[in-house]
């Protein structure tokens, strides 16, 4: 289908593109691998988007005092390839890397991902078992917050309109952690039917710290405290997740049923922790 009639404009600064986010009913173009689709269905239909492409610095991948700068524009194939990412952050690189297509990777951003907040999405049980935090710009100044605060429901954060992502930040894996991201795609959209992240880090075999974060399951990636406390208290890994995503209200559809979604999570991060423990050792 053909989108209906808007506006496009490219800012070639920063400030030039959020006084036009201020001044109007304006959406962000960043890879438009998820709004351009929507607009072509006409689920979407901005008056004017305002194309990010050619702001210098929304890509930036650098490394300080041990957290990760990740600008908003960065692609997903950049991520994935990144020495920085992999030497400092190998979990994000390993999602980054099973995100849709090569096509798909090359022009999709981590901005622009997050912000859609799609349940299905990859990096969001990334980021969640990450800990990481968003740095959020307006005309009116700038803020920031854990992701696992902007992340608030099905494609819905806490970015106000007239707000845009600037920078995400990740703190670095220890050089001891164990990582590993495990995925179910779906043989259509490649988007999660489940994904689990899961980071680690044990002593003798033993999980001393653990972090695990679903995908897909839920109306939104979640942590699960209780299954996290329950690793680091010695509980066995298949003991641990067979209570996985328990009070969660599970996604079905004609692909994949709430209860068939559950069972694929508690497998799969049985798998992720298996993986994650081994490298941790």
């Amino acid at each position: 289908m053909i989108p209906t009639a808007f506006e496009y404009a490219a800012p070639a600064a920063l400030d030039e593109a959020l006084e036009m986010l201020a001044s109007g009913e304006r959406k962000l173009l960043a890879g438009g691998q998820s709004l351009i689709p929507l607009m072509k269905l006409r689920l979407a239909a901005p008056g004017e988007l305002i194309d990010l492409g050619r702001i210098p610095d929304l890509d930036h991948i650098t490394e300080s005092a041990g957290t990760l700068h990740i600008g908003a524009m960065a692609t997903h194939h950049a991520i994935e390839i990144s020495p920085v990412i992999r030497g400092f952050c190998p979990l994000l690189s390993e999602t980054a890397g099973q995100i849709g297509d090569v096509q798909v990777r090359n022009m999709g951003t981590i901005g622009g991902s997050i912000a859609h907040a799609d349940p299905a999405a990859d990096y969001p049980a990334a980021l969640l078992s990450l800990e990481a935090r968003v740095h959020l710009v307006s005309k009116r100044g700038e803020r920031e917050m854990a992701y696992s605060d902007f992340l608030l429901d099905a494609f819905t954060t806490a970015l106000e309109p007239d707000e845009m992502i600037r920078e995400i930040e990740v703190p670095a894996e220890g050089s001891s952690e164990g990582y590993r991201y495990e995925k179910v795609p779906h043989p259509a959209s490649g988007f999660a039917v489940v994904g689990v992240a899961v980071r680690l880090e044990a002593r003798g075999g033993r999980i001393t710290r653990a972090r695990i974060a679903v995908s897909g399951m839920a109306s939104h990636a979640f942590r699960d405290l209780a299954v996290e406390k329950l690793l680091e208290g010695g509980t066995p890994i298949a003991q641990a997740v067979a209570g996985l995503g328990e009070g969660q209200d599970a996604n079905s559809d004609t692909y994949a049923s709430g209860d068939y979604r559950r069972h694929l999570a508690r497998v799969h991060a049985a798998r992720a922790l298996a993986t994650a423990l081994s490298r941790a050792a």
